[in-house]
């Protein structure tokens, strides 16, 4: 048996990669599970790539090995396809149906990637889209995105979805409470009640 549940969360500088991190963490604590995590940043403040590394119950090292994480969320299609050998064939991804075209494409005269070839160079993996910046801003905010993931992504995630909602409430700045916790429920809904796999 696997001794982790390990999950990476990838996007681009901004868009509140560590703060779903710190959320999953948070969570943890309440559940009274154990938790190790590491973030990469690179060159995140020039909208470069940023990666978290969550493992859930972990003996080991924070860092996932490539090939083995157990869910993948991803904040941009891009970045989902950049990180996907994170994820066994069939592995879980839980991805926004966003798109950052980089600025080397454009320098470069290369094409520019759309939805319909990402995700068909995804469908190895069982992929749930979730048009995220729509729920956001449903939700009272386009800031939301990352909870709006979070919320998508609960039902795979193996901790209990008010633990999950505690956590966003505790982590996020107290004038946005109510905006994240409609963001999570709004994105928890429209992935559906998936059943979270055992702890």
């Amino acid at each position: 048996m696997k001794p982790s549940f390990d999950i990476l969360i990838v996007g681009i500088g901004g868009q509140g990669t560590v703060l779903a991190s710190n959320v999953l963490g948070e969570a943890c604590i309440i559940e009274h599970r154990s938790v190790r995590s590491a973030e990469t940043h690179g060159m995140a403040q020039r909208g470069g790539s940023v990666e978290s590394h969550i493992r859930i119950d972990g003996k080991f090292g924070s860092l996932i090995t490539p090939g083995t994480a157990d869910l993948l969320i991803a904040f941009d299609l891009l970045e989902a396809l950049r990180y996907r050998h994170y994820l066994p064939a069939g592995g879980r991804l839980v991805v926004n149906r966003h798109l950052v075209v980089p600025t080397s494409v454009y320098q470069q005269g290369l094409a520019v990637p759309d939805e319909e070839s990402i995700l068909a160079a995804l469908s190895d993996l069982d992929v749930a889209c979730i048009d995220a910046a729509e729920l956001a801003e449903e939700a009272g905010s386009s800031l939301s995105q990352n909870i709006v993931m979070l919320g998508a992504a609960s039902g795979d995630i193996p901790l209990r979805p008010e633990t999950l909602e505690e956590a966003v409430r505790r982590c996020v700045p107290p004038k946005t409470v109510e905006v994240n916790a409609k963001a999570f429920r709004l994105g928890r809904a429209a992935a559906g009640e998936r059943g979270a796999p055992a702890p």
